[in-house]
């Protein structure tokens, strides 16, 4: 029997989750990048791509990856952790070359997660009111769904949510667009709580979400416990029992699929883009996310 061959006058609607993952932006290493030939093949021109400055890491890998970005065409955007940064003549001179050998206009900062400063700098605030970022286009700043014990060592959110109002009081005396990019977790109600408690706090800032790149399920639970992963590590620890699975890949389809959905149920929702950590690799998740991405009909 032959196949009908239907015409389509206009292309099928996106389903939520393919709209959900439009822009999407993604986080290397110097290290990691270096075993990537070349990013075109994996990533979609003009990609966000955050660099991420762990301690240790000099200065020249970090703008030479960023300027290797910016020749195969993505938007790089540097980590400056606060506490890492010696004074205010180190950050302003690698905020110049940045600028000078890669164009760099945008930049995710951060306190930094060493416990004795190495300077003057302890928290993103005062680097944004330092004057030093004066002329970026974007800025953007941490945001923790599940808490930070590093910031509020109750265990609450009264500090983190002060942080982040003071921090958007500054970004309305700026011309930087400003947004918050939160650590990874893997369940879908802790975020939605957190970004629900955001709007009733008057703190209107739009939310880049983290979500963990497929990975195997001891690798998530070893960055999980080492970024300390709150409420949702559960889900990784129910599927631990089953052990014939440690070894197999999750991903993040069912969180993603369910923050998409709530989305298109509330479309003031505030999350405005997904933030991909390649716990298990750059072209494990590059690879998810393109054919998670294509627009097929749900």
């Amino acid at each position: 029997m032959a196949l009908m061959n239907l015409r389509r006058d206009t292309p099928p609607a996106p389903n939520a989750l393919a709209t959900f993952l439009d822009g999407v932006s993604i986080e290397v290493m110097p290290r990691t990048a270096a075993g990537i030939e070349d990013f075109r093949a994996l990533l979609p021109a003009g990609t966000r791509v955050y660099i991420a400055h762990i301690d240790g890491t000099p200065i020249d890998d970090m703008v030479a990856c960023a300027a290797r970005l910016r020749r195969e065409g993505f938007e790089p955007m540097p980590h400056f952790p606060a506490r890492l940064i010696a004074s205010k003549a180190v950050l302003l001179d690698w905020i110049n070359r940045y600028k000078g050998e890669a164009g760099i206009e945008q930049a995710l900062l951060l306190g930094g997660g060493v416990n004795t400063p190495a300077g003057d700098y302890t928290s993103a605030l005062q680097m944004m009111e330092s004057g030093a970022f004066d002329g970026f286009t974007r800025l953007h700043i941490a945001g923790h769904p599940e808490g930070n014990r590093d910031i509020d060592a109750d265990g609450g959110d009264r500090i983190a949510m002060e942080a982040l109002r003071l921090k958007q009081d500054w970004a309305a005396r700026s011309d930087a667009k400003m947004a918050i990019v939160t650590q990874f977790c893997f369940e879908a109600e802790p975020v939605i709580a957190w970004v629900d408690k955001l709007a009733r706090l008057g703190i209107q800032l739009p939310v880049h979400i983290g979500v963990a790149g497929p990975a195997k399920l001891q690798t998530l639970v070893k960055y999980a416990i080492a970024c300390g992963v709150g409420p949702s590590l559960r889900v990784l620890q129910r599927r631990a029992r089953d052990v014939t699975k440690l070894l197999m890949p999750f991903g993040p389809g069912d969180l993603l699929r369910a923050l998409a959905a709530h989305k298109t149920a509330n479309p003031s929702f505030g999350i405005e883009s997904v933030h991909f950590f390649p716990l298990g690799g750059i072209k494990a998740t590059a690879t998810w996310v393109a054919e998670h991405n294509k627009g097929e009909t749900a």
